[in-house]
């Protein structure tokens, strides 16, 4: 297979040609397609449209990747290289989806407000932005008689499950409290999920949903803040790893890479209705024995696991602690297999990042 450069982040392009390459997709089925991506400047947004694109080109499918994005701006930075390929921007809200002239074959819908402190301080934009997003999005598909779509949901959609049985498949929920501002992303993704499926059984719309484990890897926002890449920065400038909570929440993890070969895998052979688990199971572990894990696997950094553990952590709009195993078997039984344990997650994070500005403006290497 040629070569095609979308990054400079060799990581990142490894990535993306391994996704291009992989024979777990039947890629002839977008042969000619058209696929609209949504949330294309998210980290799973974009790099499902870069390995798209990349897998169009390689594989001379005719496939033609259009991207719905707020910003122009920042959709052209992410994506420059893709847009010289043939990539397409949409610019828009999702809930206000502005049209488009070309058939729309797939939908890969993602936007929706990601960052947990924006559950609490915004609850209100959370919950309509994924209801109203979604629906619209479900319209589309409808109207465009669609061959699929897939709503990406999250493992948090299942709530705080019972500790005593804590290997969680599709079928098993736990708790959510409705009346906690916090609740406003768990709730909405639950009512979305309902949403896609009432569209399945009534509409007969072939729309999945894919229930992301928590998913990190090369090609991360420098502004990104969750746990996993503060743990990366720090071990990278050599200061201590801090928890704002004992560190007790146990969950799985997947690598981008292997995330986007789940959508796609779902999004082709998934069953109309359904939710699908998308998730490593070898990567289950506590927030504190995945810190751990980093020191002693990076001893050079001299970094040091410490607890600064707030009165109100509410206010951080951190998910309520909780154990939980996330099942894959049933994605699994469709022939996707994650390929990256938590170790290597790691260290593939962590060599894209050293492309930072913060470490001296240099690009990644």
């Amino acid at each position: 297979m040629e070569k095609l450069q979308l990054t400079r982040d060799p990581i990142l392009q490894q990535d993306l040609e391994e996704i291009a390459g992989s024979d777990m997709i039947e890629w002839e089925r977008f042969r000619g397609k058209t696929i609209l991506i949504t949330g294309a400047t998210g980290l799973i947004g974009s790099q499902a449209a870069m390995a798209l694109t990349l897998a169009g080109k390689l594989r001379d499918l005719n496939l033609k990747v259009l991207a719905l994005v707020r910003n122009r701006e920042k959709a052209e930075k992410m994506l420059g290289s893709c847009l010289e390929q043939g990539l397409e921007l949409l610019i828009g809200d999702v809930t206000a989806f502005p049209g488009t002239e070309e058939k729309i074959d797939f939908v890969l819908h993602g936007a929706g407000v990601t960052a947990s402190k924006q559950f609490v301080e915004k609850p209100v934009e959370t919950i309509l932005t994924t209801l109203k997003g979604t629906e619209a999005m479900l319209e589309l598909a409808r109207s465009h008689r669609a061959e699929g779509m897939v709503y990406l949901s999250s493992m948090e959609a299942y709530g705080v499950v019972d500790p005593e049985h804590y290997i969680v498949r599709e079928k098993d929920y736990g708790y959510i409290d409705p009346l906690e501002a916090r609740s406003s992303y768990s709730e909405s993704k639950r009512m979305a999920e309902g949403l896609c499926a009432a569209y399945a059984h009534e509409y007969g719309l072939p729309v999945k949903n894919a229930r992301l484990a928590q998913t990190f890897g090369a090609g991360i926002p420098e502004s990104e803040n969750r746990v996993f890449a503060q743990f990366a920065r720090s071990i990278l400038k050599g200061e201590d790893l801090v928890l704002h909570t004992d560190g007790s929440k146990a969950h799985c993890y997947c690598y981008t890479s292997d995330a986007v070969l789940g959508l796609l895998k779902i999004l082709l052979e998934g069953e109309p209705g359904q939710a699908y688990n998308v998730s490593n199971e070898d990567t289950f572990s506590t927030i504190r024995e995945m810190a751990q894990m980093l020191v002693e696997e990076y001893p050079e950094s001299g970094s040091r696991l410490v607890f600064d553990i707030p009165k109100d952590a509410s206010l951080y709009g951190y998910a309520p602690s909780s154990r939980m195993l996330v099942n894959s078997g049933k994605l699994q039984s469709l022939g996707w297999k994650p390929q990256v344990n938590l170790s290597g997650m790691y260290r593939r994070l962590m060599g894209s990042m050293k492309g930072w500005k913060e470490f001296q403006g240099e690009p990644r290497p």
